[in-house]
């Protein structure tokens, strides 16, 4: 038995759940937050992507890295039974992470750990700081 004891989170009025059924990729509970959520960061040499997916397998993700972007796609299967709650979202999800900086390519990892998907994409020596020395005139 589940026993839920927050009644007013994730309310819907009738209108929404109209809007569900006949646009069901549209969903009012999953149009508010972005899935997976996405940390970005960067140092000197690297650009991190680390992304949240639990419970998901490996070969159930596709990782393309663009020009100018890194794409995530996935697909969360549906478990069987009944729910009483579902708020972890199924079906098809993708992410487009813009990049604006050069990547060397071929030194690009991803690993996953935990549910915690982490991409390296280092940055070309181009993109890199560069300190500039100043002469004394």
């Amino acid at each position: 038995m589940v026993i839920d004891l927050s009644p007013f989170y994730g309310t819907t009025t009738p209108f929404d759940r109209l809007f569900e059924t006949l646009w069901p990729s549209m969903a009012i509970s999953q149009r508010s937050v972005a899935y997976p959520p996405v940390n970005i960061g960067e140092d000197d040499a690297n650009l991190y992507v680390r992304c949240e997916i639990p419970g998901m397998a490996i070969a159930d993700l596709d990782l393309t890295l663009t020009d100018s972007s890194l794409v995530i796609k996935g697909e969360r299967k549906v478990e069987r039974g009944k729910y009483y709650r579902q708020e972890r979202p199924t079906g098809v999800f993708q992410r487009v992470v813009n990049i604006s900086a050069g990547i060397s390519r071929e030194a690009v990892t991803a690993t996953m750990r935990d549910g915690l998907l982490e991409v390296v994409l280092p940055k070309a020596n181009e993109s890199r700081p560069q300190k500039i020395s100043i002469e004394a005139v």
